[in-house]
């Protein structure tokens, strides 16, 4: 019988811990940053398990409200966003709280629960979270068949994946400077509007409905994800990196809080051939 190691590892970099590292590297650092990321890891940790026990607590189904994008309010997200508000609340280091359901120095914009139109199908969902000024953080949670939070801090500290390990309690760094992939073979997009298929290479068609699921997929696998405009909503979904179409979607500047643009994400040579279909 071959000896195997330790299944345990004694000396695991959590995400706090990590955190707190790269506060150190920063001569500038108050804390205050490590503060407001340790309640939004909270936040995903008590929405993970109200995810896991939605069925069983009852947590499915809708609230009868709607948000500001006309879309029915799931109990779950009520859940989430009520858990988002009262943790960033409590770190003391925001002066304001954006949602999509709707005193410090920090501004903080969250949906807290994307995708929750498909929870009561157990569709992956996830909670997407940006940290201003000047975007000092950004990252999103996906609560799957393991929940991951993804993290960047930018200033050469790339983009990170923490695994939510439950026998701890401890998300732990488990995929450290994730990149997209230059080329993949995969397309994440919704085809409502779908009526002629392209000609050229064939790609495989994967869209779950949680973008969250749809842009980790693609960080991991390559590929593109979009979300095009259409006749009846020709400002599309907002959200992620890339392109709206015509320019990058971090070079728009938002005319509302909630204001929608088509979006296009995902691998670099892919997304630069769609846009050359688009011009």
């Amino acid at each position: 019988m071959s000896q195997q190691g330790p299944a345990f590892d004694v000396n695991a970099m959590t995400l706090t811990r990590w955190v707190l590292a790269q506060q150190r590297t920063a001569p500038e650092a108050t804390g205050d940053l490590t503060q407001l990321l340790n309640s939004i890891q909270t936040a995903v940790k008590a929405i993970q398990s109200a995810v896991r026990k939605a069925g069983i607590a009852k947590l499915h189904g809708i609230s009868g409200d709607t948000n500001v994008q006309g879309e029915e309010v799931k109990k779950l997200d009520v859940l989430s966003n009520d858990l988002f508000i009262n943790m960033l609340k409590s770190s003391f280091t925001t002066c304001l709280l954006v949602d999509t359901e709707r005193r410090g120095k920090y501004v903080v914009c969250f949906d807290p629960l994307d995708g929750s139109s498909n929870i009561d199908c157990l569709v992956s969902v996830g909670s997407i979270f940006s940290i201003y000024k000047e975007l000092v953080a950004a990252g999103y949670a996906l609560y799957g068949s393991a929940t991951m939070m993804v993290l960047s801090l930018g200033h050469g500290r790339g983009v990170n994946g923490f695994m939510y390990d439950p026998s701890i309690g401890e998300f732990i760094l488990t995929d450290p400077n994730m990149r997209v992939p230059e080329k993949g073979k995969i397309y994440s997009i919704n085809e409502e509007e779908k009526k002629n298929p392209s000609k050229g290479k064939a790609y495989g068609a994967r869209y779950v409905g949680s973008m969250v699921a749809d842009v980790h997929r693609t960080i991991k696998y390559g590929g593109i994800f979009m979300y095009p405009a259409t006749k009846s909503a020709p400002k599309g979904k907002a959200g992620g990196a890339a392109s709206n179409g015509s320019k990058p979607i971090l070079d728009i500047e938002p005319a509302s809080i909630h204001e929608r643009a088509p979006c296009y994400l995902g691998s670099k040579q892919d997304v630069q051939e769609l846009l050359s279909f688009l011009k």
